[in-house]
């Protein structure tokens, strides 16, 4: 397993930022390399099933994530099916005038990712697309885009 962990502080509430981050087409605004979210589906929990497109070593990866647990404005976690299993959990704490959006990502890479790249390469790489799309949110609030 792989896991990436980043924490950032974000110039909105926390409400303000959870709903953001709710709305699978902004992880596509926000996350680098998921190309696509659709069939998104809401389910009884509150969180959404969705297919999703996810670009890695020039290749499209196919998948679906499901939102295991949707705890307003605290907590949503997220399960991948496909060639990329793992998990994501997003907490949302209050701090000061904004939100410390903490991103932790768990994953088991296809063996022919690992194999090609390795698995130290494969970290550093990840480390770098968490804290990417955790600048990302911060900067669609500093713009007011978010």
């Amino acid at each position: 397993m792989i896991t990436a962990r980043d924490s950032r502080r974000i110039d909105a509430d926390v409400e303000t930022v959870f709903g953001f981050m709710d709305d699978p087409h902004n992880h596509a605004a926000v996350t680098p390399r998921l190309t696509d979210v659709r069939d998104i589906e809401r389910l009884e929990n509150g969180g959404k099933r969705l297919s999703y497109t996810y670009r890695m070593a020039g290749i499209g990866v196919d998948g679906e994530l499901v939102q295991t647990v949707h705890e307003p404005p605290e907590r949503m976690c997220f399960k991948l099916r496909g060639r990329l299993e793992g998990t994501i959990d997003l907490a949302f704490e209050p701090v000061d005038d904004g939100t410390e959006l903490t991103y932790t990502a768990e994953y088991a890479l296809p063996d022919t990712v690992l194999t090609r790249l390795g698995a130290p390469v494969v970290r550093r790489f990840n480390g770098r697309q968490l804290r990417a799309a955790l600048r990302n949110v911060a900067e669609r609030f500093e713009t007011g885009a978010g």
